[in-house]
């Protein structure tokens, strides 16, 4: 019996971290989405046409990177999504779709923050990413959203003209402005991190990275 909780009745779903992708029903795409640094940071190398290892990705980035490894070890095809690249995403899905010629069902894990014990917080920069990806997704016609997609979606829509004061004044921002995070680990990985600045700017980026045999490339 399906559980209430798996959201497999809808095309579009939701949900926070390895965990909450564990609890959905599987689904043909994964959208990753870890707004300031993994998200917006992989984006841009793979934009300026870099290759990102997951192996490496995991030594700076250990909640979206988690979540990504999760997502391939279920065979699912694994797209990395935010604001910065929201668009993107959104045109990648509806190409797997239009190639699939069939509905191709999406889960969209905000990563938050996990941690020592796997303990997920919620983040609301990664709130804010998710309901960019999804709103742009409803964009295109593929709107058969979760409700707790749809009220993602919803909250990006009303505060999309605030994102910058958003993720500045979240607990993650501020963390990430007074330098405790991982950009050393970053350097010494030869990456260069998204300010919180840039991973604030909708669509500044027309790429999606797809994970293929543990490696980010473009999409194409």
């Amino acid at each position: 019996m399906a559980s209430p909780f798996d959201q497999s009745v809808y095309q579009v779903r939701l949900e926070w971290g390895v965990e909450g992708l564990a609890r959905l029903a599987p689904a043909d795409i994964v959208v990753v989405v870890d707004v300031l640094r993994f998200s917006s940071t992989v984006a841009d190398a793979v934009a300026a046409g870099a290759r990102i290892e997951l192996a490496s990705a995991l030594d700076w980035s250990r909640n979206g990177a988690s979540v990504a490894a999760a997502a391939a070890s279920g065979g699912a095809l694994v797209l990395v999504g935010g604001i910065r690249n929201a668009a993107a995403v959104a045109k990648a899905v509806q190409t797997v779709q239009e190639r699939r010629q069939s509905r191709t069902s999406v889960a969209v894990i905000a990563a938050g923050e996990a941690d020592a014990d796997g303990v997920v917080r919620v983040a609301v920069e990664d709130q804010l990413g998710a309901g960019a990806v999804i709103s742009a997704l409803t964009d295109l016609g593929i709107d058969h959203t979760s409700p707790e997609a749809a009220v993602a979606a919803e909250g990006f829509r009303a505060l999309r003209g605030a994102l910058r004061h958003m993720l500045s004044a979240s607990g993650s921002g501020r963390e990430l402005e007074i330098g405790v995070a991982s950009t050393a680990r970053m350097a010494q990985a030869g990456v260069t991190p998204a300010t919180v600045s840039e991973a604030a700017e909708l669509d500044a980026v027309d790429v999606a990275p797809q994970l293929d045999d543990g490696v980010f490339v473009r999409f194409e």
